[in-house]
């Protein structure tokens, strides 16, 4: 396991119960220990989750990484520019777990106002701005995703988004568990869709951060867990904000060649009006007008060939 890039020596300084910026990797880990132990919770609800998969841009989150039994669960926000050379050599399997941005931007502000090492955040439009910018912790969020999506179509990538896992957790569960090579018995399967779910997350102190003292996070301004849900962004953003929260989403993620759960679907192209011309030439030849003999045809081609598409995760 090597170390995180940019840094000379140890990673930056911090803490295992620094909870970092919740894209849904927390709930991720939970479903991967429930996986690991065959849906059995007794793990989960006896060891901390910073203990389970500790955070590798952390000092103590590394050292404990290093010395877990294999297979070894890791987690990590870092950027793909910044995560140890030595994975992309390896055979270690990466799970990405992207979500929507509008709600990684509500979620990260309330977790900015709990979590005491970051500076206040401010007022929500405020911390948009800087989002948007990518003047937050782990960077822009938009590079952030198009520097790991580069690695899909590689067979120890898995992308999966944390609306997929709300509409079904279970099939989820399932695809996961191909990935990994993991049988899992409909028994064990089931044990793991219970035990994850945000009900019993919420309530397990291994897992909600209840854990972590008062100067790491401040739990009076708020919970760790808020809501386990999607589109509360729309509770959040005024009509104005998320329009350009949306202007600038599509100028950053065009050419990537991925649909996100939360993109709108495809309008088709509108039909034209009945008597409105389809090609120039109507115009200036109308019916009864003779025309020229059509010119021979010559083929175009593009170097860049069809597009790619992403393979399902």
């Amino acid at each position: 396991l090597g170390t995180p890039q940019g840094t000379s020596g140890p990673p930056p300084q911090g803490t295992p119960e620094d909870p970092l910026p919740p894209p849904g990797t927390v709930w991720m880990l939970e479903i991967l220990s429930l996986i690991r132990s065959d849906g059995d919770p007794r793990w989960c609800r006896s060891v901390p989750n910073w203990d389970r998969g500790p955070w590798l841009e952390t000092v103590l989150g590394l050292r404990r990484a290093r010395g877990n039994p294999r297979p070894r669960l890791i987690s990590s926000h870092l950027p793909i520019q910044l995560f140890p050379k030595a994975f992309f050599t390896s055979k270690a399997k990466v799970i990405y777990t992207v979500r929507n941005p509008k709600d990684v931007l509500v979620s990260l502000y309330h977790f900015s106002r709990i979590f005491r090492p970051y500076k206040d955040p401010g007022s929500l439009e405020q911390f948009l701005e800087k989002f948007l910018e990518g003047d937050v912790p782990f960077g822009s969020w938009f590079e952030h995703v198009r520097g790991w999506l580069q690695l899909r179509g590689r067979e120890n990538f898995f992308c999966i988004s944390y609306e997929e896992l709300q509409q079904d957790l279970r099939g989820s569960v399932e695809r996961l568990c191909a990935f990994l090579g993991r049988a899992l018995s409909a028994g064990a399967l089931d044990a793991v869709v219970a035990n994850a779910s945000f009900a019993a997350m919420s309530r397990n102190r291994m897992s909600n951060f209840s854990l972590s003292p008062l100067f790491i996070l401040d739990l009076r301004r708020g919970p760790f867990l808020r809501k386990g849900i999607s589109g509360d962004w729309k509770n959040h953003l005024t009509p104005e904000q998320s329009a350009r929260f949306d202007r600038v989403y599509r100028e950053r993620m065009a050419g990537l060649g991925v649909t996100f759960p939360w993109d709108p679907p495809l309008q088709p192209a509108p039909s034209p009006l009945p008597g409105t011309p389809q090609d120039p030439r109507e115009e200036e030849n109308p019916p009864g007008t003779p025309q020229d003999p059509p010119e021979e045809e010559t083929p175009t081609t593009s170097s860049q060939g069809p597009p790619t598409q992403a393979p399902p995760p």
